[in-house]
């Protein structure tokens, strides 16, 4: 909208909708990998027994599973950010409204704001990473045990694609962060590029994967 028809003005409720979707989807984004992760975990650890685990039901349970946990966590963050009073200008410095661009506008204190944002966003993505981590371990050392020619290759071969997406997804979130911190050091564009970058290449890249 804002490139293509200039469109840069957002209602004061579409902000805080696009608010909940950016944040929530960002989360979902990291439980699908996490659940990927489990899916080759099975097919290359237990592979006679992945028709078993690895059912229409299990895909049900997984995506309801993804979608009322990160709405659940999330819906507080626009709901304590339209909460706040806003009294100072009406411009945020980005072109999506991410909590902490909007609540710098406020006239209240964002710390709770701050606070609840990045312990929801930790213990959600994080819990995901430590999980991935077990799970390519685990299939790591399982591949390193296959006598076979050519069969650990190929067992790595069907994780490479899925492992390439999470290291960029994790290594653009990791620079987003850093540079949302050093902010006084690099151009203002710089966060505001990565955070597009991050919003859009993974999920363009997933039904490739």
């Amino acid at each position: 909208a804002i490139f293509w028809f200039d469109l840069r003005a957002i209602s004061f409720s579409a902000c805080f909708l696009q608010m909940f979707i950016m944040n929530c989807f960002l989360a979902m984004e990291s439980c699908t990998f996490m659940v990927m992760a489990y899916d080759r975990y099975v097919a290359i650890c237990h592979p006679l027994r992945y028709p078993s685990i690895i059912t229409d039901q299990f895909v049900v349970r997984a995506s309801v599973f993804i979608m009322a946990r990160n709405a659940l966590f999330f819906i507080p963050v626009p709901v304590f950010s339209s909460r706040l009073r806003y009294c100072a200008e009406n411009i945020i410095r980005n072109c999506i409204c991410t909590n902490l661009s909007v609540s710098k506008l406020s006239c209240d204190d964002i710390t709770f704001n701050q606070l609840y944002q990045f312990v929801a966003a930790w213990t959600l993505l994080g819990s995901d990473l430590i999980l991935i981590v077990l799970s390519y371990s685990f299939i790591l050392k399982a591949v390193l045990k296959i006598k076979a020619e050519g069969a650990a290759a190929k067992a790595l071969s069907t994780c490479g694609s899925h492992f390439i997406l999470i290291l960029f997804f994790s290594t653009v979130l990791l620079v987003l962060v850093i540079t949302n911190l050093a902010r006084k050091r690099i151009p203002p564009d710089v966060p505001i590029l990565l955070n597009i970058l991050h919003h859009v290449i993974p999920p363009a890249l997933n039904p490739v994967i």
